[in-house]
């Protein structure tokens, strides 16, 4: 079996940053997270990417970690072309991920299926997704996201979109409250 070569951080970790994206007014996802390098651990993988073409797939309780993310899914398939990663899909019941923002708040996502195009810089969340950040949340049963453009599509396949907005500022909370 054939070693998978060393991932390409920057873009690998697109998928996240465009997640975080996905909520209206979060800020960047950690910058300094794209430089660091990314561990890929899981039961078993496999694959053949002769020729810089082909698949590789990690299964069996994948974790990827790179600075402050942290991604858990069923399987990760790294499709590459012409030795370049065309295309990172991940599944799970649900596949999930978090990270740091450069605020130093959190941003967690989930869906069942992540698809993210490297070239086009388009990513599909399908199946029950959901993003949340303290600044608000967004979820449905699919949503298209343009990372490049920022063009979002989601519902209109029958099913409901929900998206939920904070305030900018939260009321202090009233004497003898719980925070």
């Amino acid at each position: 079996m054939n070693p998978m070569p060393p991932a390409r951080p920057a873009k690998l970790a697109l998928p996240v940053l465009l997640a975080a994206a996905l909520v209206p007014g979060v800020v960047a996802a950690k910058e300094s997270d794209r430089t660091q390098p990314m561990n890929i651990d899981a039961n078993h993988s496999e694959g053949n990417l002769a020729g810089g073409n082909g698949k590789y797939r990690f299964n069996g309780n994948v974790v990827i970690t790179q600075g402050t993310l942290e991604i858990h899914a069923d399987t990760a398939d790294v499709i590459q072309k012409n030795g370049e990663t065309e295309r990172v899909v991940l599944t799970g019941k649900q596949a999930t991920l978090k990270q740091q923002m450069d605020d130093g708040t959190w941003m967690n996502a989930r869906a069942d299926n992540l698809d993210y195009n490297v070239s086009s810089e388009v990513i599909v969340l399908t199946g029950n997704y959901k993003v949340d950040s303290e600044r608000g949340s967004n979820a449905g049963q699919r949503m298209v996201y343009n990372t490049r453009t920022g063009d979002m599509q989601s519902g209109g396949d029958g099913t409901r979109v929900r998206t939920v907005i904070q305030p900018k500022n939260k009321a202090p909370a009233a004497a003898g409250e719980k925070k």
